[in-house]
C-alpha cells in the first residue's frame, strides 16, 4: 500500500508538471512596443502590454509593431509653387500606429500582410500627394522662410487619411528646398544689396561719428592737459612753500628741543648734587643710630653677665642646702631612736633653707639694683660725653662728604635765566653755604641738644682738665 500511494503521488506531480509546461508553451506575452492580433474560434482580439493563452489549432496570432517609423519624403518630380516656380522639396516624416484597439485593428486589416517596405511605400505615396497640393498653394518665400508652417499644414492635411489607416503623423520636417533656376539664390539678392547698402551707410556714419568723437576727444585732451599743467605748476609751488614752512618749523623745533635738553640737564645735575647731599646726611644719621645700637647691645651683654652671676649664686646656695638636707637625713637614719635629735635636725634644715632663700633674694635685689645703676650711668655718660665727642669729631667727615660730589665734578655748565638773582658760581657757592648752614640743625636733631649747650659742655670739660685730674667717662662694665 505505501508503495502504491507514492507511485500515485509521483504520477500526479508529473502530470501537473507536464500540464504546466504545456501551458507555458501556449502562453504569449506582448511587450509595450507591439500588439498581438489573436484570431480564431473566439473571434479577433488585441493583446497589448499583457499576456494571453493561445490554443493551437483553434487560434492563431500575428505580431504588429507599434514602434515609430521614420522615412524620407522626396518626390521624384518637381513641385510647382503658387508662382509657377519648380522646386525640389526633401522632408522627413515620423509615422506610427495609434495605440487604441480600433486603430490597431484598422492598421492590421491594411498592413498586417504587407512587408515594411510595402507599408512605407504606401504611406510615402499618400504623403507626397498631400505635399504636392500644399506646395502648390504657397510661394517660394513662404516655403523657405516658414518651414514650420508647411509641417503644420502637412500634419493637419494628412491626419484624416492617416487616421483611416490607423496611423498618426508624429512629425513632419522639411530638410531642404532647392530649384534649378536659382530663384531661391536670387531671392536674397535684393536683401543682400539692401543690407550691403545699409552696412556701407552705417560704416560711413560710423567713420564720421568716429572722426567727430576723435576730434572732440583730442580737444578735450588738450584742454585737460593745459589744466593739468596749470594744476601741476600750482601744486609744485604749493609744495615748495609747504616744504619751506616744514623746514622752518623743523629748525624751530630742533632749537627748542636742544634748549629743553640743556635746561633738563642742568636741572638734573643740580638735583643730583642736592640728592647726594641728602643721602650723605642720611648716611651720617644712620651711622649715629648704629653706634647707639652697638651701645645698647653692650648693655644687654652686661645684663646677661649679671644674670649669669645671679644664677651661679642661686645654684651654689641650693647645693649647700641640698648637702645639709642629705646630712640631716643620714643623721636621722643613724639615730632613729632619738626623736628629739631628728626634730632638731629638721628644724635646722628648715632654718638653713629659709636663710638661703633670704640670701638669694637679697643678692638678687642687689644685683638688679647694681645693673640698673650701671645702665643709668652708661646711658647718662653716653648722652652727655660720648655723643658730644662723636658728633664733634664727626663734623669734618660730614663736611668732607658734602664736598666730595663737588670735587668729583670735572666740568660745570651754568645756564642763567637772568632773573636778577645770584647766577653763575655765585649761585653754586651760595647753595653750598646754605647746605653747610644746615649742619648745626642736623646735629641738634640727632643729639637733641642745642649747639650752644654742646659747646658749653666742651668748655666745662676744659675747665675740669685745667683744675683737676682728667676723669674719663666710660660706661661701667662690671
Amino acid at each position: 500500500m505505501p508503495s502504491e500511494v507514492v507511485f500515485i503521488g509521483a504520477v500526479i506531480v508529473l502530470t501537473l508538471v507536464v500540464l504546466m509546461m504545456a501551458m507555458a508553451t501556449l502562453y504569449r506575452k506582448a511587450g509595450p512596443h507591439e500588439a498581438y492580433v489573436v484570431y480564431g474560434v473566439r473571434g479577433t482580439r488585441i493583446v497589448k502590454g499583457r499576456g494571453t493563452v493561445i490554443f493551437p489549432m483553434i487560434e492563431s496570432y500575428r505580431q504588429l509593431s507599434l514602434q515609430l517609423m521614420s522615412f524620407d519624403v522626396a518626390p521624384q518630380q518637381d513641385l510647382y509653387t503658387k508662382q509657377g516656380v519648380a522646386v525640389t522639396v526633401e522632408a522627413v516624416a515620423q509615422i506610427k500606429v495609434k495605440s487604441d484597439p480600433e486603430s490597431i485593428v484598422t492598421a492590421a486589416e491594411q498592413f498586417l500582410t504587407k512587408s515594411d517596405d510595402e507599408r512605407e511605400g504606401l504611406i510615402r505615396l499618400v504623403m507626397e500627394g498631400h505635399l504636392r497640393g500644399i506646395i502648390g498653394q504657397l510661394s517660394v518665400e513662404q516655403i523657405v522662410k516658414e518651414p514650420e508652417m508647411v509641417g503644420d499644414r502637412m500634419r493637419g492635411t494628412c491626419a484624416d487619411d492617416m487616421s483611416k489607416m490607423g496611423l498618426e503623423v508624429v512629425s513632419f520636417t522639411i530638410k531642404e528646398v532647392r530649384d534649378k533656376n536659382e530663384y531661391i539664390t536670387n531671392m536674397g539678392r535684393p536683401d543682400i544689396a539692401r543690407i550691403r547698402r545699409d552696412a556701407d551707410v552705417a560704416a560711413a556714419e560710423a567713420e564720421r561719428d568716429t572722426a567727430i568723437k576723435r576730434a572732440e576727444a583730442m580737444r578735450a585732451a588738450a584742454v585737460a592737459k593745459a589744466q593739468a599743467d596749470q594744476e601741476r605748476v600750482l601744486a609744485e609751488a604749493l609744495s615748495l612753500a609747504a616744504q619751506a614752512e616744514a623746514q622752518r618749523d623743523l629748525e624751530i623745533k630742533k632749537a627748542q628741543y636742544v634748549e629743553g635738553i640743556k635746561r633738563q640737564q642742568a636741572q638734573a645735575d643740580k638735583a643730583y648734587d642736592i640728592q647726594a647731599n641728602v643721602m650723605q646726611q642720611q648716611v651720617t644719621a644712620e651711622a649715629v643710630k648704629i653706634r647707639q645700637i652697638e651701645k645698647e647691645q653692650e648693655v644687654k651683654v652686661q645684663e646677661a653677665e649679671i644674670l649669669r652671676h645671679e644664677k651661679e649664686l642661686i645654684a651654689s646656695v641650693l647645693k649647700n642646702a641640698e648637702i645639709e638636707r642629705q646630712r640631716i637625713e643620714m643623721l636621722a637614719e643613724a639615730s632613729r631612736r632619738k626623736t628629739t635629735i631628728e626634730a632638731e635636725g629638721n628644724a635646722a634644715a628648715t632654718r638653713l633653707q629659709g636663710e638661703a632663700e633670704a640670701e638669694i633674694i637679697l643678692r638678687k635685689g642687689e644685683a638688679e639694683a647694681k645693673a640698673m645703676n650701671v645702665k643709668a650711668e652708661a646711658y647718662q655718660e653716653w648722652n652727655q660725653a660720648a655723643v658730644v665727642d662723636k658728633l664733634i669729631t664727626g663734623l669734618p667727615e660730614v663736611v668732607r662728604a658734602m664736598a666730595t660730589p663737588l670735587a668729583n665734578v670735572d666740568k660745570i655748565t651754568i645756564v642763567s635765566t637772568g632773573d636778577g638773582n645770584a647766577t653763575g658760581m655765585n649761585k653754586i657757592t651760595g647753595d653750598m653755604t646754605k647746605i653747610a648752614a644746615q649742619i648745626p640743625a642736623l646735629f641738634e636733631t640727632l643729639s637733641g641738644m642745642q649747639m650752644s649747650d654742646l659747646f658749653s659742655k666742651i668748655r666745662t670739660i676744659k675747665d675740669h682738665q685745667s683744675n683737676g685730674p682728667v676723669t674719663t667717662l666710660q660706661p661701667n662694665k662690671e
